[in-house]
C-alpha cells in the first residue's frame, strides 16, 4: 500500500500533463476562426507552421504561444510537487502534443512545446535553446534545421546546469522531435527544404 501511495500521484501527474499537452490549439483556433480543419491544408500538421499557411499571422502567433504555454504550465504546476514530478510532467506534455489522444495520436512536431517546457523547467537551458534556434535561423534560414539543433543543444546545456536526470529528459525530447521531423530531415539532405523568408509572409516554423 505504501508503494502505491507513493507512485499514484506521479502516474496521475503524468496523465494530466499528457492531456494538457494534447490540446490541439492550432486546430481549435482555426476552427473557431471559421477556417475549417487545419489538417486539410498544407502539411496537415496542427502546429504554427500550418496555421501560418492560412494567412492569419495572429492565429499562428497564438498557436505558437499556446503550444509553448501548455508545456510551461504543465511543468510549473508539477514543480510544486517536486523536481521528479516536473520532469515526468514535461515528458507527458511533449508526448501529448506529438501524440494527442483526441486526434488519434497524430499531433504536431513539438518544437514550441519543447521550448515552453525548457523555459519553465530550466530557464538557462530554455534561453540557450532559443538562442541556438535564432542563430541557426539567421545563418542558414532553415527553421527545421534551427529546431533540430536547438533541441539537440538542450540536453547538453541541461547536463551543465541541471544534472543527468534533466539531461536524460532532454535527450528523450530531442529524439522525439527529431523523429517527428523525419520528413524535414529528408528534404534537408536533398536540398529541398523551404527556407525562412525574412520579411515575407510565410515561414517553415515547426
Amino acid at each position: 500500500m505504501g508503494g502505491f501511495a507513493y507512485t499514484w500521484p506521479f502516474y496521475a501527474g503524468f496523465v494530466l500533463a499528457y492531456l494538457l499537452g494534447s490540446v490541439p490549439f492550432g486546430l481549435v483556433l482555426t476552427r473557431l476562426a471559421g477556417l475549417g480543419d487545419i489538417r486539410a491544408i498544407g502539411s496537415g500538421n496542427i502546429g504554427a507552421t500550418n496555421v501560418l499557411r492560412t494567412g492569419r499571422k495572429s492565429l499562428a502567433a497564438a498557436t505558437l504561444l499556446l503550444d509553448g504555454g501548455k508545456g510551461a504550465v504543465a511543468v510549473l504546476i508539477a514543480a510544486r510537487f517536486g523536481p521528479d514530478m516536473a520532469v515526468l510532467a514535461a515528458a507527458g506534455a511533449i508526448l501529448g502534443h506529438c501524440f494527442p489522444v483526441w486526434l488519434r495520436f497524430k499531433g504536431g512536431k513539438g518544437v514550441a512545446t519543447t521550448l515552453g517546457i525548457w523555459l519553465a523547467l530550466s530557464w538557462p537551458v530554455g534561453l540557450i535553446a532559443c538562442a541556438v534556434w535564432l542563430g541557426v535561423a539567421v545563418a542558414f534560414r532553415y527553421s527545421s534545421l534551427s529546431a533540430l539543433l536547438a533541441v539537440a543543444a538542450a540536453p547538453l546545456a541541461a547536463w551543465r546546469f541541471e544534472g543527468p536526470q534533466v539531461a536524460e529528459l532532454g535527450a528523450f525530447i530531442a529524439a522525439l522531435v527529431w523523429i517527428r521531423h523525419h520528413e524535414n530531415i529528408r528534404r534537408l539532405l536533398r536540398g529541398e527544404e523551404s527556407r525562412i523568408k525574412f520579411g515575407g509572409s510565410k515561414k517553415d516554423v515547426s
